[in-house]
């Protein structure tokens, strides 16, 4: 057993989310969102490089020399998957890792509205899921494609840096790459997934214009395609999409955005103070003939009013998710106000409205 192992059992058993080393400072663990110091000896630079590279890959010490920072992942079977990253800082070096349960849980018991794992269903198209680091994007795609690969036949290709969850194949054959090890880069695995006959494809991330490019035409001739971004509401991240290209193709990819987008989800997770767990607020757009006419058009300003009348597709605006999970008592106020995005529509829930300098 590597030395390290002793902390990600800790972690397990913790409930934490993310365990944080760093030269110089006791080890941390993130529960429920909130960092907590573990009782132990403060790390040495020496002493922590030991410990990782223990379990690092050899490829990926030699990156780690030369570059200052490596995403992997490491299995402990039987525990957990954990998704790392490992990076020089001012006092020496540091790691966190995420962990990524072994088992994949449902849509319906993560809580998410129907709509969501019906997107597994979807013959062919573009559905992004969004939302700030750690707000569980994987694992809301993993229970997605886990539908999939029990109801469909058909050929998943997953490419991610790394790999998260693993799915094993049911009535899909499944198949993961990952960037790095498997392939050189997002790009050039989506180039190669459209000569491997997928049916659905799932992009860990669409970091580039060559990457965002690639997947819209792949979605565009007749695949699914499931990716990620770090944007924070759905009209945003059609905006974030379109603003990648340079101003002479923007028009052109807005008419083929608009053919190929099938959803956008943004999720934020919150902490309950009903339980000790974690909830997720969701805003759901789903691209009906009106959708797709106001993303041709350059009116994405008017989607918000889309989702707000679009409740029988599923549809729903994130503020309304937030105000849902407040009215039912699993969140807090003033954490709801914190994450709206129109903060003065719950200012009433606080019991001291702050002055929001933003707005000075």
């Amino acid at each position: 057993m590597a030395k390290i192992d002793a902390f990600f059992q800790l972690m397990h058993a913790q409930g934490a989310s993310d365990l944080h080393l760093v030269s110089g400072q006791q080890p941390a663990l993130r529960t429920r969102g909130d960092m907590e110091r573990i009782k132990y000896d403060v790390l040495t630079n020496d002493g922590l490089k030991a410990m990782i590279y223990e379990i690092t890959p050899e490829h990926k010490v030699k990156q780690f020399e030369e570059t200052g920072d490596v995403d992997f992942a490491y299995e402990i079977p039987g525990l957990a998957r954990y998704r790392a990253n490992f990076f020089q800082q001012q006092f020496g070096c540091a790691a966190v890792f995420r962990e990524i349960p072994s088992k994949i849980v449902s849509a319906h018991d993560l809580g998410l509205p129907t709509v969501i794992s019906k997107l597994a269903s979807l013959p062919r198209g573009l559905v992004l899921v969004t939302g700030p680091t750690g707000s569980g994007k994987s694992t809301t795609i993993a229970s997605i494609i886990d539908e999939a690969n029990t109801t469909r036949r058909d050929h998943i290709i997953t490419i991610e840096d790394p790999i998260e969850f693993v799915h094993q194949s049911k009535g899909c054959i499944v198949n993961h790459r990952e960037v790095g090890r498997h392939t050189k880069s997002f790009s050039a695995a989506l180039r190669g997934a459209l000569r491997e006959d997928p049916d659905i494809i799932v992009v860990g991330e669409l970091r580039d214009l060559e990457t965002i490019s690639l997947a819209v035409e792949a979605a565009s001739t007749g695949h699914l395609v499931f990716a990620t971004l770090h944007t924070t509401s759905a009209s945003k991240t059609v905006d974030r999409i379109i603003e990648v290209f340079p101003a002479s193709e923007q028009m052109q990819i807005r008419s083929t955005l608009a053919e190929s987008i099938r959803a956008v989800i943004s999720q934020v997770l919150f902490k309950r103070i009903d339980r000790i767990a974690r909830c997720v607020a969701l805003e759901i757009l789903i691209a009906n003939p009106a959708v797709r006419n106001l993303i041709r058009e350059s009116k994405t300003f008017q989607l918000p009013s889309m989702m707000q009348t679009g409740k029988k597709y599923g549809m729903q605006l994130l503020d309304d998710a937030i105000l849902d999970l407040l009215n039912k008592g699993w969140i807090g106020a003033d954490e709801a106000y914190m994450k709206a995005n129109d903060k003065q529509r719950f200012r009433q829930f606080l019991k001291n409205p702050p002055t929001d300098f933003t707005e000075a």
